[in-house]
């Protein structure tokens, strides 16, 4: 039998030509019509119908009955469900339309819907300045290993695991009880975990889903860090001690983790580009699972809801399990009311100088000499006995910044710069990359000159070429100095690492600050803690400028940000779970709270960097963290998860925003606190309503003795101009050990004030002194 193939004729070829046009117009209108996004879905898991077998198929059920029918949905068979979580929060991730969010939000088992949102990283000396001598840690470690050991989980960038930070001799057998994994991929196979890194995990579905699939030849898609922040982070968590640590010689010395004898478990869940909420969400989740102490994150987003932000859900969840949560606040400071992560069951960390610091001089030709910061050591030197035309490109009588005074990328011209000292402005672009414009453009030196957002803080930087940051003062200076002179010369000089810096420690002018305004009655930040030149471990993937310029590879490097100071933190609180196993989150807490010191090494009160005043609570929270003095606090307030859900009853929250928090332990609100205020939290910040005449508040707090079993307390209050204060009793007298006792506090308005005010309470016993920061807010009569 003969078989035919047919010709297509001229006009069935135009007809298939347009058919498959209109298709793929249909296809493209639908992708239009549907576009997809992550949304995080919270679920009741009580609510899980007999009929399914497991917790997945119900929720795979719910979203695939609400996926839209439409061409692209028949053709599209990608999985919808991205991740599943089950322990420090209940649900799934998933890709949907905002139609398909918003029927399933309507359904029936779903507790609350979250876009996925995107977070960014919050970007040695420290354990000497902290009190933390080697023996002293490791006699903390030695009285414990016997009966417990404590991880911590660090979310971040990963971790470089050749680091020697992260050696394991001497370290006991992993506990039977951890149930991590050490997950692998390319770059980072088992072996790269040991007895110091116990796990190490990537979440990357919702940064894919968001940004496309990540490029495996340019970024390690495995727990290997390419940032060296992740790196850095965990090393000054729980790094073992390495002699002769340093940054191209800077900061000479033996570099170690606050918790020495800590495991570290590495949830890599940032990327180039960025952190994604589901990533972080179903890393906290497994983190939980797996058995973690501590999680410590230097990272954060915007601030939203309690019950909007998924973070603060999670963590809540974590709290449930007895986990802490060390999180940074935030490098937005000075700004009032800038922190993130301000949840009160969070730690939130902001950040203060040490006593350390790595000055650098700028020699004018007028003979002046500047002193300012660098952590530059490279080939190019300036010659001390020569001057150099130094140059500014700004104006400093306009109140727009020009570009150019910036050193903004594309913005010198190599005519005016070559061969000069070139000031620069801080702001827009990051200050290494501010010296790589003026190197490309011929310049031989940078000076980095503070604005007024930073006051006078110094941070240092490890420059591609000779460059000095001074302060806004000294910045002004030498822009005047230039542009009323015709022949302005200066040279550039590096010196040694210096010690015993005062005053310090001093608040950093980039932590970002107070009051939170989500809940006035909730004092935010808690603590500071060391977070201006952190040394610590470093990736070897990436220079220490992270610039992609900088060839240079080093071992351990020195950074600032909120995102250093949360994991000394976080390393603390390690110690104390170690000492004190049956501690909660919310005692461990406490402990590091009340005994916070708020004077400098010059026995005067701490300082705000970015305008050299007495810094205030808004800035330090509870003050400066004092380790060895948080391992015996004498009294704790204790705060259990039912206490902080009946926070969230005051918060005039909806019966299904509240459930959001409630599902999983059945909670309902006994209304046992009359207001926020009584949460039994560290801090006591009282707000006065808007009303002319006088106003009587009082607010309860509940001790635990954790010292001495009979012990007796005596307390000293601050007085205030604008309100009297009484407490009742005064004096608290244990018989026992866990004893607790309830006092309360007074404040009855006598001279409303326009700024609010700022104390403390403190309960003696001769041993110890147990303090509480105290914020007067007196809102203005209507």
């Amino acid at each position: 039998m003969k078989s035919y193939t047919r010709l297509i004729t001229p006009s069935e070829k135009m007809s298939l030509i347009l058919t498959i046009f209109l298709l793929l117009c249909i296809l493209s209108s639908a992708n239009a019509e549907f576009p997809k996004k992550t949304y995080i879905i919270q679920m009741d898991k009580y609510a899980k119908p007999d009929t399914f077998s497991s917790h997945l198929e119900w929720y795979t059920s719910k979203v695939k009955s609400i996926l839209s029918i439409s061409v692209e949905t028949e053709l599209d068979k990608e999985e919808r469900i991205i991740y599943t979580y089950q322990t420090a929060f209940h649900g799934v991730a998933a890709k949907l339309s905002q139609e398909e969010a918003e029927r399933l939000e309507a359904e029936e088992g779903v507790v609350a819907i979250f876009p996925d949102t995107k977070y960014q990283l919050h970007t040695t000396r420290s354990p000497t300045f902290l009190g933390l001598e080697p023996t002293q840690s490791t006699k903390v470690w030695s009285e414990t290993l016997a009966n417990h050991d404590v991880t911590v989980g660090v979310l971040d960038t990963g971790i470089w695991p050749e680091s020697e930070s992260f050696n394991d001799t001497g370290m006991g057998s992993v506990p039977s009880h951890w149930k991590g994994a050490c997950e692998t991929g390319r770059g980072f196979e088992k072996y790269h975990c040991n007895k110091k890194i116990v796990g190490a995990r990537m979440f990357y579905h919702g940064y894919e889903a968001a940004t496309g699939k990540i490029d495996e030849k340019t970024e390690y898609k495995s727990p290997r860090d390419q940032d060296g922040h992740g790196t850095h982070t965990a090393a000054t968590v729980a790094g073992s001690p390495v002699h002769g640590a340093n940054l191209l010689g800077y900061a000479y010395g033996t570099a170690r983790g606050m918790a020495p004898g800590a495991r570290i478990a590495a949830y890599k869940v940032c990327w180039t580009g960025g952190c994604f909420s589901s990533d972080i969400l179903s890393a906290v989740d497994r983190a939980v699972a797996d058995g973690v102490d501590v999680l410590s994150i230097s990272l954060g987003g915007g601030v939203s809801s309690y019950y909007r932000d998924s973070l603060s859900v999670a963590a809540f969840g974590a709290m449930e399990k007895g986990v802490l949560v060390s999180c940074s606040a935030g490098n937005a400071g000075p700004d009032p009311a800038s922190l993130t992560n301000v949840s009160p069951w969070i730690t939130t960390v902001g950040a203060s100088t040490m006593d350390r610091d790595f000055p650098a001089d700028v020699s004018l030709g007028t003979g002046r000499k500047i002193t300012g910061t660098s952590l530059y050591k490279g080939r190019s030197v300036l010659s001390v006995k020569k001057q150099y035309p130094l140059v500014y490109m700004g104006n400093i009588n306009s109140s727009i910044p020009d570009p150019r005074s910036l050193c903004l990328e594309g913005t010198l011209d190599r005519r005016m710069v070559s061969g000069k000292i070139v000031i620069c402005d801080r702001g827009i672009s990051p200050r290494v990359q501010k010296g790589q414009v003026v190197k490309n453009a011929g310049g031989v030196g940078m000076i980095l000159a503070n604005t007024a957002a930073n006051g006078e803080e110094l941070v240092a930087d490890c420059h591609l070429l000779p460059a000095v940051a001074v302060g806004e003062k000294e910045g002004k200076e030498l822009k005047h100095y230039v542009l009323t002179s015709k022949k302005a010369t200066a040279t550039l000089a590096f010196m040694a690492t210096r010690l015993g810096v005062r005053p310090s420690p001093v608040v950093a002018a980039f932590s970002s600050r107070g009051p939170n305004f989500l809940t006035l009655e909730i004092l935010k930040p808690d603590v500071v803690a060391p977070g201006v030149n952190i040394l610590a471990a470093w990736s070897g993937a990436i220079g220490p400028s992270s610039l992609p310029t900088d060839h240079r590879r080093v071992k351990f490097n020195i950074l600032s940000g909120t995102s250093m100071s949360c994991p000394h933190v976080s390393g603390i609180a390690a110690l104390l779970k170690a000492k004190h196993p049956e501690w909660s989150p919310a005692a461990i807490k406490s402990a590091l709270m009340t005994t916070a010191y708020v004077h400098d090494n010059t026995i005067k009160p701490l300082r705000d960097a970015s305008s050299a005043d007495a810094s205030t609570p808004y800035d330090h929270g509870a003050g400066h963290i004092n380790p060895n003095r948080a391992l015996d606090p004498g009294l704790v307030y204790d705060i259990q998860p039912q206490d902080y859900f009946e926070f969230l009853c005051t918060q005039k929250l909806t019966p299904s925003e509240l459930g959001v928090f409630a599902k999983y332990s059945n909670r309902t609100c006994r209304h046992s606190l009359a207001s926020p205020g009584d949460l039994n939290y560290p801090a006591i910040s009282v707000v006065f309503p808007q009303i002319n005449s006088s106003s009587v508040l009082t607010v309860h707090r509940t001790a635990t003795n954790v010292g001495p079993a009979v012990s007796k307390y005596h307390v000293v209050v601050s007085p205030f101009k604008g309100a009297s204060v009484k407490v009742e009793p005064e004096t608290l007298s244990f018989t026992k050990k866990y004893q607790k006792l309830s006092y309360k506090v007074t404040f009855t308005t006598q001279s409303r004030q326009t700024e609010p005010e700022f104390g403390g309470l403190v309960w003696k016993d001769g041993v110890h002194k147990v303090r509480s920061p105290i914020v007067l807010t007196y809102l203005t009569p209507i």
